[in-house]
């Protein structure tokens, strides 16, 4: 599920995708008939009514054309109703031993052929519990022997299976159509399906990465467990891992994966459907992608009769997306990530200086949202919903015509938030237009943990509440049906057992009716009225369960019925968490060891069977807007896990349910506060900026955090304070301009030491020559390395390429004469056309040819005729080497039409 971020810039400003939030309240008990759910408030008129409960953290609704619905539980298992009526769903499919179900990952996808069941298939989306390469059960849902699900090392994939269904149930074996979408941390998994009206099948997926980090592969232990381009330690600037997945269409010189995108699929097969942009592509997965640039993309829908396919992609520490690919045939979408963030640049990925990222800051851009909402605003002003932790998790169109809702609906885009727990319309101009950004509404505030929303028969929106139920939300355009609410206490316990139960909390909305509400009691839903008024008492004999049955009509006979179950000769048992107790803090990667028992008045000490255990991480915006993950479920009287690594403010609940042999639970809990610190970080001078994590800050400044938890800093660099320019020098830990912080028990401060840029002045080309290059051509072209140096900006140097030129990288070194002090390189790209362009670079200063070290200054030229300079260190040496790592047009060979260099003066 989606994660919240900081109010502050002191407040570290963090995210979890979406993968589904995983929500912390347990299945309730089921209720006979259709139950009203009181806390949601919606427009008048609608009312909201509970269809199914007693699920198992449900993600996903599918409703079949013959009337009967499936629902996918995130552990694997897929349940089908025969239809709205029916309390009790057959089992379709359970594919749990596959499924990895931890955190953020599990079953997310599912939907159905749209000729079901004629053809009989049902296709599924979910984290496949092995490594690349290995089979499930690889890790049986538990990561503890690797540091737990985000410590970089619990690595999973994605798998779309095609299953058939006989009747109620699933026949034959699953047929895998995509295993693909490496998984190296616990959010951000596989997203969701669906069909458009051209037949075809759109599936959606996460980006992979660290949701708390900036990721571009350098994390964990090993590094880059998804082997991502170019391998080795993953720096800057040339790095392709972590979020920057998301981009890997764009560096067609590697294998293409599928994180961060949206495919159009043949659904008989799982290739590339006909017509896709690249289908001409020679790389399989190049051809499946219509959109990338995705973080989370954990729900979209499409568009009734057409194609378009509007996507909720979860923001990291600032912006919730709405966006729309209007064409998935006339080309591949990019909508930036993890370089964009909204509308603009995401502060982490542009302060780490990538390539990747710096080609499209130039280059293309991003492909605008359709709509962005802050997570520090209101979605619709003055509304109910709160602000702060934020992440879109449903999106459903209601019908152009035809439906039960007012037509100011006709053609609306639902969409919900699970951490905000709010679903919001946003209304066409006309009926049945296209939905219009600013035309927003509050639909439902105060909604249950929505992270699926579809609109069902008769043309109601139904939504999943990831804690256990199913919810459908009418209209009723005249007389309001009341809403009944019903209380009993006890409603367990030894014979003769004496209830007193309570409708007085039943309401209904039409003023005519209000204090005019009849009640009827059925204390043994037997059919018999055993009471009328509001109030009343019954007394139980041994034997049961029983079953209390409550109906309120309104002035027209309108009614609503809830229900509540009675045992007598069983008393509830209680649970007990023996440690830890709520004093106990920890680290990042602490043992948390737990013991628990219950006792029950009837069958003594439970055994160690009926005890079952819940970690919940509560994942803050501030310390009191949380939303909540499930980390790991066990079973038994002890049980253990590491400390998350985790942004904060973040910590844990530790949950304890009991359950008798009657089915009576009783629930316990302690909250686990994590140990934290307090991080320093200046520059020197002070007064420039930094990024630490997601958020960009002018120093000093101070960031609190869990000790023992891995945080990304990045030195700004070139910046301007004062009018002075500046370069990055050095951090006081020895690390790299952009490295990797783990948080010490104490107290700690962390400066990066700048050098200011003095002015530069060009020496005269004759006062320097060309030392050599690694090629050049001369057939059909002059390509002389000495070109670079002539004064003229219609000769170029040319790598060879007619006979047997080679591939990036490629060099040109200058010779001083003797060692100088340098601050400058002017590169004057190729002016005829952008064939050979320069895109990344590196420049190095040496005073051998031999020995070059690290480089001096990385980044990326836009492709453009302008001159580029390149902002050096000052730095002494005979020697500067140009490296081109990559052309603009996608050609092997490099391209120059001048070179100067500047020094101090």
């Amino acid at each position: 599920m989606p994660s919240p971020a900081p109010s502050s810039p002191s407040a570290r400003l963090f995210r979890t995708g979406l993968t589904v939030a995983l929500v912390a309240a347990l299945a309730a008990p089921v209720s006979g008939g259709t139950a009203p759910a009181a806390a949601v408030v919606l427009p008048t008129g609608f009312q909201e009514q509970v269809v199914f409960t007693g699920l198992n953290q449900p993600t996903n609704l599918e409703f079949a054309p013959d009337g009967r619905i499936f629902v996918a539980e995130k552990g694997g298992r897929i349940k089908v109703y025969d239809d709205l009526a029916d309390t009790t769903a057959t089992v379709f499919a359970d594919l749990s031993a596959n499924v990895h179900n931890q955190h953020d990952r599990g079953l997310l996808g599912l939907t159905l052929h749209p000729d079901f069941p004629t053809r009989p298939y049902v296709y599924v989306l979910y984290a496949y519990d092995a490594p690349p390469g290995e089979s499930a059960p690889y890790w049986n849902d538990t990561c503890a022997s690797v540091g737990g699900t985000n410590g970089g090392r619990c690595i999973v994939t994605g798998r779309l299976s095609r299953l058939t269904a006989d009747g109620d149930t699933m026949t034959g074996t699953e047929q895998v159509f995509v295993q693909d979408w490496c998984q190296q941390y616990a959010s951000h998994a596989t997203g969701d399906l669906a069909f458009g009206a051209d037949g075809m099948l759109y599936v959606s997926a996460g980006d992979g990465a660290s949701y708390d980090l900036v990721d571009y592969g350098q994390l964990g232990n090993p590094h880059n467990p998804c082997a991502d381009p170019p391998g080795g330690a993953m720096t800057p600037p040339t790095a392709e891992g972590g979020a920057l997945r998301s981009q890997d269409l764009r560096t067609p010189a590697d294998p293409t994966s599928l994180d961060g995108t949206v495919l159009r699929l043949d659904p008989l097969t799982g290739a590339a459907a006909p017509g896709n942009p690249l289908a001409a592509s020679a790389d399989p997965n190049t051809r499946r992608i219509v959109a990338q640039g995705l973080r989370n993309p954990y729900r979209f829908t499409v568009r009734p009769g057409t194609s378009e396919v509007w996507l909720g992609d979860v923001g990291w520490t600032r912006w919730e997306e709405v966006n729309r690919v209007a064409d998935p045939t006339s080309g591949v979408a990019n909508f930036g990530w993890p370089c964009y963030e909204g509308t603009g640049r995401q502060s982490g990925y542009d302060g780490a200086n990538l390539d990747l990222c710096e080609n499209l800051y130039t280059g293309d851009g991003q492909t605008a949202p359709f709509y962005t909402y802050d997570h520090a605003a209101r979605v619709v002003s003055g509304e109910a919903c709160p602000t702060g932790s934020s992440s879109i998790s449903g999106a459903a169109f209601y019908p152009a015509a035809g439906g039960s809702y007012p037509t100011g609906y006709a053609g609306a885009l639902f969409f919900s938030d699970y951490s905000r727990d709010c679903i919001w319309a946003m209304l066409p101009d006309a009926p049945g237009g296209l939905p219009v950004a600013a035309n927003r509404r509050t639909f439902g505030s105060a909604a249950a943990n929505p992270v699926d929303l579809e609109v069902g028969p008769g043309g109601d929106l139904y939504y999943v509440d990831h804690a256990g139920s199913v919810r459908r939300i009418r209209y009723f355009p005249g007389n309001q049906p009341p809403v009944a609410s019903i209380s009993a206490t006890p409603t367990s316990g030894t014979a003769p057992l004496t209830v007193t139960f309570d409708g007085t909390g039943s309401s209904d909305a039409d003023p005519a009716d209000v204090g005019r509400l009849r009640f009827e009691w059925d204390f043994t839903d037997d059919g018999t009225v055993d009471a009328t008024t509001p109030t009343a008492t019954y007394t139980y004999p041994a034997g049961g369960p029983f079953t209390a049955r409550l109906t309120v009509y309104d002035t027209l006979n309108a009614s609503d019925t809830r229900t509540v179950p009675i045992q007598t000769g069983n008393s509830m048992p209680t649970a007990v968490i023996d440690t830890p107790d709520a004093g106990f803090t920890w680290a990042v990667n602490d043992p948390i060891s737990f013991t628990g028992h219950a006792t029950d008045p009837d069958q003594g000490t439970l055994p160690a069977s009926a005890l079952h255990w819940r970690m919940l991480l509560h994942h803050c915006y501030t310390l009191d807007n949380c939303h909540t993950h499930t980390l790991q479920d066990f079973t038994g009287s002890s049980g253990s896990m590491l400390g998350p690594d985790h942004e904060y403010p973040s910590y844990l609940e530790l949950v304890l349910t009991a359950t008798d042999s009657g089915g009576l639970s009783h629930r316990t809990s302690v909250r686990l506060d994590p140990k934290t610190v307090d991080l320093t970080f200046d520059t020197s001078p002070s007064g420039l900026r930094l990024v630490v994590g997601a958020t960009e800050q002018v120093t000093p400044f101070s960031r609190t955090v869990i000790q023992g938890s891995s945080n990304t800093v990045s030195a700004v660099t070139p910046q301007t304070a004062g009018g002075t320019p500046y370069v990055f020098g050095s951090w006081s830990d020895g690390g790299g301009q952009s490295h990797v912080i783990t948080a010490p028990a104490t107290p700690t401060s962390y400066v990066a030491t700048y050098t200011p840029q003095s002015g530069s002045v060009r020496l005269p080309q004759s006062q320097w020559s060309v030392a050599g290059a690694d090629s050049y051509e001369t057939l059909l072209v002059n390509g002389r390395p000495n070109n670079v140096r002539d004064g003229s900006s219609s000769s170029i140097w040319h790598t060879q390429r007619l006979l047997s030129g080679s591939s990036h990288p490629h060099w040109i070194d200058l010779d001083l004469g003797s060692a100088r002090t340098v601050n400058r390189l002017h590169y004057l790209p190729r002016q005829s056309s952008d064939a050979g362009r320069i895109t990344g670079y590196e420049v190095y200063v040496s005073n051998s040819r031999s020995s070059w070290g690290s480089p001096v200054a990385t980044g990326t030229f836009p492709n453009s005729a302008a001159e580029q300079t390149v902002v050096i260190p000052p730095t002494t040496g005979r020697y500067i080497r140009l490296r081109a790592l990559g052309a603009a047009d996608g050609s092997r060979f490099t391209t120059v039409a001048e070179l100067n260099i500047g020094v101090p003066g």
